[in-house]
């Protein structure tokens, strides 16, 4: 293997590495801990955060991240029209950080 490609490989294992870092799915046995110990809102109180901004959408999908230190709640909805959104919660506070449509 030449120099130019042992250098592309470990530069995007360096960053495979580091992006793994930054953001790791919190896995769900780990969850109700995280509630019970008042580290994060229930994912009742966050659903609600998502469905008082989108009234009439179904949650489609969730998931808990913990991300630059912080938890983040992500919902995907899906809205009366059909239009799908992505929200980023703040696990924690319960404050809406993103809102997307897709």
């Amino acid at each position: 293997m030449n120099t130019t490609a042992k250098l592309m490989i470990a530069t995007l294992m360096g960053m495979a590495a580091s992006s793994a870092a930054l953001a790791d799915d919190v896995p769900y046995n780990q969850v109700q801990s995280l509630i019970k110990d008042g580290t994060i809102q229930s994912l009742d109180k966050l659903d609600k955060v998502a469905t008082d901004k989108h009234p009439e959408a179904t949650i489609t999908d969730t998931d808990l991240e913990h991300e630059y230190g912080r938890y983040i709640y992500q919902v995907e909805l899906r809205d009366a029209q059909g239009q799908e959104w992505d929200l980023d919660i703040d696990a924690t506070s319960g404050e809406l950080l993103s809102e997307e449509r897709d």
